[in-house]
């Protein structure tokens, strides 16, 4: 079947700026209101961090896609998919392929064991003060990596639909996402961001249905024929084999493994994603949650095949690559091919939710994992009445750490602009995996597991992963770097998790087998009991 395809003129974006502009504030000012009002119970830490515990499995199921279903999800592997056909949907499949990992492994026993961060599992029956300290900085680390990612996301978005192509605009369009990104977290905390993200899911899954049922309409309701197109237009076979991207060589073949590795191990220990299980009253509600946003985000999935394809076939991988935003603007592309200013304004509005409400999840896990774990149990322990910060003061630090993660989020995301999204998501999921899943994983399952068994993981897997990606071509020695004029690019990989995974596992198991110095028995079955029974589990719950 042969389809003439109309040109998507760029050009043409903008006219429709004040109507995007219309909507974006639209949303904007809806949101505000909403986070508002739902700030009017932050009275404890425990409303703050964990909006009080009061939401209910599908809702907190849908809240997880929201936090889930970020930029790179719409518009990276939008994006990847049409560029590199069957090699970009890879980042489709790893990401949902991990939600199993998640839910066999980690939910309803972090549940059951933890407060209100990671770090109040892994530091459960090992010792407190450095394993907290360790935690935390692993836990900052892959927000800061995640949020690099959002915020480039953001300056494509906006970049795409404002017709601003020059590097002072861009930079100025993430100055304004972060500000607005710490005014939700700072004024609603996890029951405001809850919202958000909620309503924000609900949008994009509605959003992508309709532009995926559109574009198979166009075809008929016949793959085949779209998946036709997308060869077609782009007049390259090869966009239905596996190969395009990774399979030109040996060293691209083990970037691919190291890539699917990633984000299979990485989603159980993203800490935005394992903080929202402390939202809900039960560990029974924490399974339903995981098992609501597996639906969830299995279905928007499967919609960023037809995305991806669509775009390929419809708008072509020379329009998306000549775009302001790159890769990242096949999405509004397609829409705008589809439906219009209305449409184009309608999406973008969606994904420009999309990259705030991540930014804003993600920004209160970090902001909690300093405020609780280093300042009120290392830095404040021994100066209130009972050996740690009083909750009021906790929530000011946290406050105030907000503030310091969006001024640094924002200046690494103007460094980050213009890379794909997608790909900058695998390498937060590669240091999650590599400094958090094998302590996680050790501390539930295998009783020998000690302190320095902990530490030597989490610093060392944290430590290669973020040593390879400075010395890989994501950071230097091609047109696509961070920094292409500059060549120090000794690790061949683009995605570092194939080394970096293994020696976090190596290296928590080795510590261990070498530390003489036992951990106390009776918190090892205290803890074995409560992560699979729930039994004595709400006395984690108050502060």
């Amino acid at each position: 079947m042969t389809l003439m395809v109309p040109a998507v003129n760029v050009a043409d974006l903008k006219d429709t700026t004040l109507l995007n502009m219309g909507i974006f504030a639209l949303f904007v000012a809806i949101t505000m209101v909403i986070v508002i009002r739902a700030s009017r119970n932050n009275k404890t830490a425990a409303d703050y961090y964990a909006a009080g515990r009061s939401f209910t499995g599908p809702q907190n199921g849908t809240a997880i896609a929201g936090d889930y279903l970020s930029a790179a999800s719409f518009l990276g592997i939008t994006g990847a998919i049409a560029i590199n056909g069957y090699d970009g949907f890879m980042y489709s499949i790893g990401f949902l392929v991990a939600w199993l990992v998640a839910l066999l492994l980690v939910a309803e026993l972090l549940r059951n064991t933890g407060k209100f961060t990671m770090a109040d599992v892994l530091s459960f029956r090992l010792k407190q003060r450095p394993v907290r300290i360790a935690a935390a900085i692993s836990t900052l680390a892959v927000c800061f990596f995640y949020l690099l990612a959002q915020m480039a996301g953001a300056g494509s978005l906006i970049s795409l639909l404002l017709g601003i192509s020059d590097w002072g605009g861009q930079a100025l369009v993430i100055v304004v996402v972060g500000a607005l990104m710490i005014m939700y977290v700072l004024i609603g905390g996890m029951k405001g961001t809850t919202w958000v993200q909620i309503i924000k899911a609900m949008l994009l899954i509605a959003g992508a249905a309709v532009m995926t049922f559109w574009v198979l309409a166009i075809y008929g309701f016949n793959l085949s024929d779209l998946l036709g197109g997308a060869v077609e237009t782009s007049k390259n076979p090869n966009m239905l084999n596996p190969g395009l991207q990774y399979g030109k060589t040996e060293t691209s073949k083990l970037d691919f493994m190291s890539l699917g590795l990633a984000l299979v191990l990485g989603t159980a220990a993203l800490p935005h994603v394992l903080m929202r299980f402390y939202t809900v009253p039960t560990a029974k509600e924490a399974r339903k949650s995981v098992v609501w946003s597996i639906w969830l985000i299995g279905i928007f999935y499967i919609f960023t095949l037809v995305l991806g394809y669509g775009a390929a076939a419809l708008v072509g991988a020379d329009t998306i690559k000549a775009a302001p935003g790159g890769v990242n603007s096949a999405a509004p592309l397609l829409a705008f091919h589809l439906g219009g200013p209305l449409l184009l304004g309608f999406i973008s509005a969606v994904a420009f939710a999309t990259i705030l409400a991540v930014v804003a999840g993600l920004t209160i896990t970090a902001a909690a994992s300093f405020a609780h774990d280093i300042y009120a149990n290392v830095i404040a322990k021994g100066k209130a009445g009972k050996g740690k910060a009083d909750a009021e003061t906790e929530v000011k630090v946290a406050r105030r750490t907000v503030v310091v993660i969006g001024i640094l989020a924002i200046i690494g995301g103007i460094f980050a602009n213009g890379q794909n999204v997608a790909f900058l998501v695998a390498l937060a999921f590669a240091v999650a995996a590599s400094a958090n899943l094998p302590t996680i994983v050790y501390s539930l399952f295998w009783r020998r597991f000690t302190t320095q068994g902990a530490l030597w993981s989490m610093y060392g897997g944290l430590g290669s992963a973020i040593i390879l990606i400075a010395l890989s071509p994501v950071v230097s020695g091609a047109k696509t770097s961070m920094i292409p004029a500059a060549n120090f690019a000794i690790f061949p990989l683009s995605n570092p998790g194939i080394v970096s995974i293994p020696l976090a596992f190596l290296l928590g198991w080795l510590g261990t087998v070498l530390d003489k110095k036992l951990e106390d028995t009776t918190k090892q079955a205290e803890m074995e009991v409560r992560s699979l029974t729930g039994v004595g589990a709400e006395k984690a719950v108050n502060h």
